[in-house]
């Protein structure tokens, strides 16, 4: 899988568990209804809803509103349970990108996510996982997501509200954590949902994705 000695391919990789988080940046928080949550919003997709850079997202016909949002994922590299925050970079293997593909209006019907956030193809992920080293601080990137060129997010991870190992070490006191699993943390502000005339995304769109340090990811929605 190693493609060199920091940077590593995604054709073998599917994580055991992914666990995302919601509401967690302060600029998307705003762009809702302002309310700040007191403690991370889990949630969690289905990995069957893995594809990679270059992969297209599958349109289902049971949304209208089908979204993107641009995340740092973290991918953990040793079995964790009950760790303290200041030793979380222990257990971390390394970073990616997901974007977290979700059918909007089934996750406001429903009032829950797994099954808005979890069709197949809703959770591209990519375009490598970097080792930990090649990124010093977590809380000091940049993140934008395109459609079809488009400028639609720019945002700094420095806007969450609760940071990458703090986010890690409150899962791990409820989850066990293993090799491979992967938690997404959140997005920045600029989702189709939440733009002036609701740009969902539409069969034949390319959504780009890009984090500093890591790279982009491009898919066709089909």
């Amino acid at each position: 899988m190693m493609s060199s000695k920091n940077t590593f391919e995604m054709k073998t990789y599917m994580p055991g568990k992914i666990i995302c988080v919601g509401m967690n940046y302060a600029s998307h928080i705003k762009e809702q209804d302002g309310r700040f949550p007191a403690k991370p919003v889990l949630f969690a997709k289905s990995n069957n809803a893995i594809i990679k850079d270059g992969d297209e997202i599958i349109y289902p016909p049971q949304t209208k509103e089908l979204d993107y949002e641009v995340e740092l994922a973290v991918v953990i590299g040793s079995r964790a349970k009950n760790i303290d925050e200041n030793k979380i970079i222990d257990y971390i293997y390394g970073y990616t990108i997901m974007n977290d593909i979700t059918a909007r209006d089934l996750q406001k019907e429903e009032g829950q996510w797994y099954r808005a956030k979890s069709f197949d193809t809703f959770a591209p992920v990519g375009p490598v996982i970097v080792a930990k080293s090649v990124i010093e601080d977590p809380q000091n990137l940049w993140l934008k997501s395109y459609v079809n060129g488009e400028l639609r997010q720019d945002g700094r991870t420095d806007d969450m509200v609760f940071k990458v190992f703090e986010l890690i070490s409150f899962i791990s006191r409820t989850i066990t954590l293993e090799s491979g699993d992967l938690i997404a943390t959140g997005t920045p502000a600029g989702v189709g949902a939440f733009t002036e005339d609701k740009k969902f995304l539409e069969p034949g769109d390319i959504v780009v994705c890009e984090i500093e340090k890591i790279g982009r990811i491009a898919n066709r929605v089909i």
